[in-house]
């Protein structure tokens, strides 16, 4: 009997097509994405695609929760031991160092994760971390949501990029304090992280008093917050 001839192109899944739309994503941005474009990269019939994406829409949703499942949750799990403040500042370098590595898919995935997997394990993780640590569920909820805003706006671009490298283009009779500022350029990814890093560590610290006031009114060794105290949040 004679052996079944291997295909010579890779049989279409779902992980192959938000692999290959993922990579024009990243190599082209988002407008380069079309069902059509897709087909040809992945040398099927457009219509093919259909038979695992009803839309475009729903392969950009994949490839953002492709990214979203990049993201370290680990220091979220009950069995870790890290702080909350840690944990949060672990989890946000590790949220960043996923958008950094994918900036294309950042606006899609700055809508929120709608009905995406891996990103409603993303908003459940620190939901519930922070619920554990303490914090009433109002507060709980504008922490994700104000981690979000930090994180995904420090992913859609860079501060350091904003400048052009030529040092004639800031006349110091116009802007005194420029001087530098075609330097920046140069030194983009080391600014930029540099600002990342401050910024989220200024923010830490505002949420560890806001915490340390909470504990101190919910009258709790661990923090735990009472009904009566949990409700006065909301």
């Amino acid at each position: 009997m004679c052996a079944m001839a291997r295909p010579r192109k890779p049989l279409l899944s779902r992980d192959l097509i938000v692999g290959t739309a993922g990579a024009l994503v990243d190599a082209e941005g988002l407008a380069a994405l079309s069902t059509r474009r897709l087909a040809a990269e992945l040398g099927v019939s457009g219509p093919s695609l259909y038979n695992h994406f009803r839309t475009k829409d729903e392969i950009l949703d994949a490839v953002a929760d492709a990214v979203s499942a990049k993201i370290d949750l680990s220091m979220f799990e009950e069995t870790d031991g890290r702080d909350w403040r840690t944990a949060l500042h672990d989890w946000a370098v590790s949220y960043r160092a996923a958008l950094a590595d994918h900036p294309h898919i950042v606006p899609v995935l700055a809508q929120g994760p709608g009905r995406r997997p891996a990103g409603l394990r993303v908003a459940d993780a620190v939901f519930g971390a922070m619920v554990r640590a303490g914090w009433p569920a109002a507060q709980a909820t504008s922490i994700g949501a104000l981690m979000r805003y930090f994180v995904t706006g420090s992913a859609l671009g860079s501060f350091a990029r904003g400048f052009v490298d030529d040092e004639t283009a800031y006349d110091p009779a116009d802007y005194p304090h420029l001087g530098q500022a075609h330097l920046l350029a140069e030194h983009r990814q080391k600014v930029d992280e540099r600002a990342f890093e401050t910024g989220l560590r200024a923010l830490l610290d505002g949420l560890l008093v806001q915490h340390e006031a909470q504990v101190r009114r919910a009258g709790t060794p661990d923090g735990s917050a009472s009904d009566s105290s949990a409700n006065a949040e909301r």
